[in-house]
């Protein structure tokens, strides 16, 4: 699996549309889930995900034991990895990001709270 990077372009109409929607890969390996919406941030040039209902989520766990799949933003379609975000640091500017983006939202809180937090993707392009 060769692992890219977004351009700044494509971050850019990611973040503007706010639109995402995440296939993680069936535990086949092969079929795709089915798309669900989610909230995107863009940290220091990176793509990151949070799963709502956390690690308990269907998404969220299809994500981290499959490891890839696809996501579906700005009328593309791109072929990704997933990674778990570990990291307490980078955390809080993902916090910062999703105050900053969806501050008028009553679904903030939930988002910005531990459950969420441990729940933490990074999305990577594969070439």
């Amino acid at each position: 699996m060769n692992i890219t990077q977004f351009s700044k372009e494509e971050l850019k109409q990611i973040d503007k549309s706010d639109d995402l929607k995440i296939s993680p890969f069936r535990a086949d390996g092969i079929s795709y889930g089915t798309p669900t919406w989610i909230w995107e941030v863009v940290v220091d040039g990176e793509l990151y995900v949070r799963a709502y209902n956390g690690k308990s989520g269907r998404w969220y766990q299809s994500a981290i034991q499959q490891k890839a799949g696809r996501i579906h933003a700005a009328g593309m379609i791109i072929d990704v990895a997933f990674e778990p975000v570990n990291d307490k640091n980078l955390n809080h500017k993902i916090d910062e990001a999703y105050r900053k983006k969806y501050s008028s939202s009553p679904y903030l809180p939930p988002m910005i709270n531990k459950q969420a937090k441990e729940a933490t993707i990074r999305i990577i392009p594969k070439a």
